[in-house]
C-alpha cells in the first residue's frame, strides 16, 4: 500500500460513523458500571418548601423511595407467571434487581437488564409474550427511563437502539423472522414516549440555566458599567474642583510678587517655583483626569454646587411634592469644595430615590457639623396608603453612586430600610482638622 493511499483523507461519512462508534463506546462501555449514586432531590422548590422541616428533609430522598417502590411492584410483577415457587423468585429477583440498581450504577443496571432478559425467558420455558416477559418489559422501560433522567439523553438514545437491535435479533433467530407476537414493538414505542419527555425536559432545563447565567452576566456587566460611569463622574468632578484650585494657585503665586514692593530675590524665586510646580501639577492632572470626559463632554460653566445650594434642592423637590424638612446642627463652617460636592450630590440621590420610590412620604435632611468631618442623614417615612402616585422600580445604582463618592472620601455610609417602612441614608465626610480648628 503506497503512501499516499495510507493516509487518504477519510470521507464525512466515515468520520460521522466514527464519531458514532466513539460515542456509543463511551456512553455504554467506558466505565459502565462507575459508581454513580443518585443524589439526594433539592429541597427549594416550590412545593417541598411548604413541607415542614422534618418533611423537608425526608423529601429529599423522595426519588429513591420512587424507585424502591416501582422496583417492589416488578417484583411482583415478575414473579407471577412462574408455576414453582423457586423459579418464580428468580424471575422476579431478576426483574427487580436492574431497577434498584439504577440508584448507584445506571450504565450497568442497563447490561443487567439486558442479560436477565434471555435467562429469564429461558426460565419460564414456553410464554405468550415474548422476547419481553411482564416482568422484564416494565423493568427494561424504567431503566430507559431512569438512566435518560440521571444521565443525559443520549446516552438513553444508544440504549434504545440497543433494544431495537436485540428485538431485531431475537425475532430473526428464535422467531423465524416474525415480528407479529413480540412485544418489542410496543417498548420501542413506549420507551421512545418516555424518552422524548425527557429530552425535552432535560432542554428546557439547560434553556433555562443559560437564560438564568446570561441574566447574570448582563446584570452584572450593568452594575459593573453603572459603576463606571458614576466613577467616571467623580472623576470629572474631582478634575473641575482641583483643576479650579490649582488654577487659583498658578495666579496667586505670579501676582504675588507684585503685591511687595521690592521682594527680594528669594521670595520672587519661591513664588515663581510655586507657579511652575501649580502649572506642572495642573498639566499633569489634565493628563491624567481629563481622559475620562468623553467626547462630547463639555466643562460646566457655572460653579459645582455645594450644601450651601442646598435649599435650592429642597425647593426644588418641594415643587415636585415631597415634604422635606431642614435641621442643621453644630457650627456652620466652609468645607473641602470635593466634600461639599459630595454632600450635596448624596442627598440630591437620596431625594430623589424618595420621589420615585416612596412618592408623597415625608422626608427630612439633617447635616451635622463636627469636629472630625459632616454628619449627613436623609430619612423618609412610609408612602401614605392609599396613595395616587405609584413607585417606580429602580436598580439600585443610585445607592451604588452614593457608596463610591463616599468611599473616595475615605468615609461612611449605611442605607436601609427603618422600621416604620421608610428608609435612611446615613453618611459620615471625614474632614481634617486646619489649624484654625485646633485652636
Amino acid at each position: 500500500m503506497s503512501q499516499t493511499q495510507q493516509y487518504q483523507p477519510r470521507s464525512p461519512e466515515g468520520r460521522a460513523a466514527a464519531e458514532a462508534l466513539r460515542g456509543l463506546r463511551g456512553d455504554l462501555f467506558h466505565e459502565a458500571f462507575a459508581y454513580r449514586p443518585l443524589p439526594p432531590m433539592r429541597t427549594d422548590g416550590p412545593i417541598v418548601r411548604l413541607l415542614p422541616g422534618g418533611l423537608r428533609e425526608r423529601a429529599a430522598h423522595l426519588p429513591h423511595a420512587v424507585i424502591v417502590a416501582a422496583a417492589l411492584f416488578t417484583l411482583l410483577l415478575g414473579s407471577a407467571p412462574g408455576e414453582d415457587a423457586f423459579v418464580s423468585l428468580v424471575l422476579g429477583t431478576f426483574a427487580a434487581a436492574p431497577v434498584l440498581l439504577t440508584l448507584v450504577r445506571p450504565i450497568g443496571a442497563f447490561w443487567l437488564s439486558m442479560l436477565a432478559t434471555p435467562v429469564c425467558a429461558v426460565l419460564a420455558g414456553e410464554w405468550s409474550d415474548w422476547p419481553w416477559l411482564p416482568g422484564n418489559f416494565l423493568a427494561h422501560f424504567l431503566v430507559l427511563t431512569i438512566v435518560a433522567v440521571r444521565t443525559r439523553p443520549r446516552t438513553a438514545g444508544w440504549m434504545w437502539l440497543v433494544t431495537a437491535g436485540y428485538g431485531l435479533l431475537y425475532g430473526s433467530s428464535f422467531g423465524g423472522g416474525r415480528t407479529l407476537g413480540s412485544n418489542t414493538a410496543p417498548l420501542l414505542f413506549l420507551s421512545a414516549l418516555a424518552l422524548l419527555v425527557v429530552t425535552i425536559r432535560h432542554t428546557r432545563r439547560q434553556a433555562q440555566q443559560e437564560v438564568t447565567a446570561q441574566q447574570t452576566v448582563t446584570a452584572h456587566e450593568r452594575s459593573r458599567r453603572t459603576l463606571l460611569e458614576e466613577r467616571t463622574t467623580i472623576a470629572r468632578e474631582l478634575h473641575d474642583v482641583v483643576a479650579h484650585h490649582m488654577s487659583v494657585v498658578a495666579i496667586q503665586a505670579e501676582a504675588a510678587p507684585y503685591r511687595v514692593e521690592n521682594p527680594p530675590p528669594e521670595l520672587e524665586k519661591a513664588f515663581a517655583t510655586i507657579r511652575e510646580n501649580a502649572v506642572a501639577a495642573l498639566t499633569e492632572l489634565r493628563r491624567v483626569l481629563g481622559v475620562v470626559r468623553a467626547e462630547d463632554y463639555e466643562v460646566p460653566e457655572a460653579p459645582q454646587p455645594t450644601l450651601a445650594d442646598l435649599d435650592g434642592l429642597l425647593a426644588n423637590v418641594r415643587e415636585a411634592g415631597l415634604s422635606v424638612d431642614k435641621t442643621v446642627t453644630g457650627a456652620v463652617r466652609e468645607l473641602p469644595q470635593g466634600v461639599e460636592l459630595s454632600a450635596y450630590r448624596i442627598a440630591q440621590e437620596a431625594l430623589s430615590n424618595t420621589l420615585r420610590h416612596a412618592p408623597g412620604a415625608r422626608a427630612a435632611v439633617d447635616i451635622g457639623y463636627v469636629l472630625g468631618g459632616l454628619g449627613l442623614r436623609i430619612v423618609n417615612g412610609p408612602p401614605p396608603e392609599p396613595s395616587l402616585v405609584k413607585p417606580s422600580p429602580g436598580a439600585g445604582h443610585g445607592v451604588t453612586g452614593m457608596r463610591e463618592r463616599v468611599t473616595m472620601l475615605d468615609g461612611e455610609m449605611t442605607a436601609g430600610p427603618t422600621a416604620d417602612g421608610g428608609y435612611e441614608v446615613t453618611v459620615f465626610l471625614p474632614v481634617p482638622r486646619t489649624p484654625e480648628d485646633a485652636s
